[in-house]
């Protein structure tokens, strides 16, 4: 049946023009329909062009089973469920239903939305912010799902969402005047009676993080398992088995109470007071932690005297919160609810202050305005094992890059995995006339001061030469900013950066222009696909190996250690093999698409662990020399006019 499904004058043929069978796809396919029938855990590397969205949507589909599919963004989760499985249900006259489940944060929250909207009216109202919401109530009154995605007036990283969308932590449940109309409630109802439900892996993590407690469940039981881009789960998994503490949540409390304050209980001038002191302990332990956009060791932090001063000051200031909210229990549900809240922070505060606790990793992380506080465990194998073993059923993991040098233990290890079918699926992709791999001769050391000087000299002519149509994907944000700095004072092109915008207008100002170079980072090594003659190069500045000073590594290489293995071939090499495959994924993304890989680096021809990376490639033809590239990305442009 699945090898009808597949062929040329197959369902997918009738639906989809030009439709081509791919070997690969239909292997895959196969696979993943053994595995269900036989309730088996499958890890399948699927190399970019094999079609791999349509090789696991058809079987689960066929399958008659219930079925959740977890996706690695809400682009792709969104991409899966208004473009793929239209399509898919069309070819295979599926009569069953199908949800789309975000997390509570997508959702409008309609009690806080009205109570906003009061808030917004007082003296201190910002006009920006109160016509967002305007704009937000008149949309209200039409949307049927309350996803603020679907609301087009405002944008995705608006300031305004944080505070008309509930958490887990400020919801009223029951107690909301607005509970039968909730959006997040009827998006549950609906996932729960569908037979097919696409989520994402945050929400199925935090699904997961929340059954461990022994409490309610955010995801319908099922019996077939799919996660797509699965080589982001082990990161994922070990946010939410551990335990995090941010300003923001400490921001939103002490917005809350001004609220309640406000509306409620304007009698309690405490209330206004303890709102601000909060507001004010946070952002001073935001200063006393540094540089934005850092790191750090949250054991070493912590034993400094002006971070320990700091903590000192917000955990008394909680304590004060406490006993002003106790006063207040009673007079609203906003406020009742405020004081579970202010509860569980100070919890927090106190567990991840006490960093005795061994098996976790204690880091800090610091942007312009914001901090955030992490426990993670070292290992989330046995968690991760565990749910697999309780939740009987077909689990399949898929990814273009998931093995190193076609070794998938890396990432099975990490997350418990004990696969019954293991597959690497090659890229049908023709490299060898397609691509060239360049690493140029003569560049200094990785981490040496004149590395962006040099880079820029010896790639500007290639970059210009080329009319743009570049990525330029760096390993930190430092390198980023000097490369665009000095691309910008040097070519005569259009010169983006990421950050100064959002991801998605950045990526729609590079297409519109079509002669630009975008300078980014982590953000662009995945999740973006840009086809044809809009993108015919990328340059990598070195190889992504983590930072040695990052703290999640620091701690997993000392628990490799602990057990006897070696941190460097088990912990970081995989983990920059795995980076890198991403970011070389950019480059080729159809059968029509040519272009050029140069990646900065000597250490692939210089070091014996290079060999690692390159076998980890696709067989693209490589050279040393930027005459060839230029020369190839000249036909390129040649055949392209």
């Amino acid at each position: 049946m699945i090898s009808k499904i597949f062929s040329a004058e197959g369902a997918l043929g009738k639906v989809i023009q030009g439709f081509q069978p791919r070997q690969a796809q239909l292997e895959m396919a196969q696979a993943i329909s053994t595995a269900i029938e036989a309730n088996q855990q499958v890890v399948i590397e699927a190399g970019t062009g094999t079609g791999k969205t349509f090789a696991y949507l058809i079987p689960a589909l066929q399958s008659g089973k219930k079925a959740i599919i977890s996706t690695g963004s809400k682009n792709l989760q969104e991409q899966l469920f208004h473009r793929d499985l239209p399509l898919i249900t069309d070819a295979l006259d599926f009569s069953g239903q199908i949800a789309l489940l975000k997390g509570r944060a997508n959702y409008l929250c309609l009690d806080r939305l009205s109570r906003q909207m009061i808030e917004s009216h007082s003296i201190q109202s910002d006009t920006d912010l109160l016509c967002q919401l305007v704009k937000v109530r008149t949309w209200s009154s039409e949307t049927k799902t309350g996803d603020l995605g679907e609301c087009s007036d405002i944008a995705e990283d608006s300031s305004v969402i944080p505070s008309i969308t509930s958490t887990n932590d400020n919801c009223l449940g029951k107690e909301c005047p607005s509970y039968q109309e909730c959006f997040v409630l009827k998006a549950r109802k609906k996932a729960m009676d569908a037979d097919v439900v696409v989520v994402n892996h945050h929400l199925f993590l935090a699904d997961l993080a929340i059954k461990e407690t022994g409490f309610g469940e955010l995801i319908p039981a099922a019996e077939v398992f799919i996660f797509d881009e699965a080589h982001q789960l082990p990161d994922i998994a070990s946010q939410y088995f551990g335990q995090s503490l941010s300003s923001r949540q400490i921001q939103e409390l002490s917005k809350d109470i001004e609220i309640g304050y406000r509306t409620e209980a304007k009698d309690m001038r405490q209330l206004q007071k303890v709102g601000e002191k909060l507001m004010q302990n946070a952002m001073d332990l935001r200063i006393a932690l540094g540089e934005p956009g850092y790191r750090g060791n949250w054991r070493e932090a912590i034993s400094s005297p002006p971070i320990a001063r700091e903590l000192e000051r917000l955990r008394d200031t909680l304590e004060f919160c406490l006993e002003v909210l106790k006063l207040a229990l009673g007079r609203s549900q906003l406020l009742d609810t405020a004081y579970e809240r202010a509860s569980t922070i100070n919890a927090r505060l106190m567990r991840v202050c006490d960093v005795s606790v061994t098996g976790y990793s204690y880091w800090y992380e610091t942007t312009p305005r914001q901090f955030s506080l992490h426990i993670t465990p070292l290992s989330v194998a046995d968690k991760f094992q565990e749910q697999m073993i309780q939740t009987s059923g077909t689990w399949v993991f898929t990814s273009a890059t998931l093995g190193v040098s076609g070794d998938f233990n890396h990432f099975t290890s990490r997350l418990g995995i004990n696969p019954d079918i293991e597959l690497a699926l090659a890229s049908p992709f023709d490299y060898q006339s397609q691509a060239k791999l360049c690493v140029p001769r003569y560049l200094p050391e990785p981490n040496s001061p004149q590395m962006a000087d040099k880079l820029v000299s010896m790639l500007g002519p290639v970059i210009e030469q080329n009319q743009g149509r570049c990525f330029f994907l760096c390993t930190s944000h430092n390198m980023m900013r000097e490369l665009g700095e000095r691309f910008r004072s040097m070519l005569s092109i259009p010169v983006l950066m990421q950050g100064e915008t959002s991801k998605q207008k950045t990526l729609s100002e590079f297409m519109e222009l079509g002669n630009a170079l975008l300078v980014a980072t982590g953000a662009f090594w995945e999740g973006i696909d840009v086809r044809g003659d809009a993108l015919s190069c990328v340059i990598i500045d070195k190889l992504p190996f983590t930072a040695p000073d990052d703290p999640l590594l620091k701690a997993r290489i000392e628990d490799c250690q602990l057990k006897g293995g070696q941190p460097f071939s088990q912990v970081q090499l995989p983990d920059a093999v795995i980076t890198l495959k991403q970011g070389v994924g950019r480059l080729i993304r159809d059968q029509k698409d040519k272009g050029v890989l140069i990646i900065c680096d000597n250490r692939l021809v210089t070091r014996d662990y290079g060999g690692v990376f390159l076998a980890s490639l696709p067989p693209i033809p490589r050279t040393r020399d930027l005459t060839v590239v230029q020369d190839f990305l000249a036909q390129i442009s040649q055949t392209n006019q």
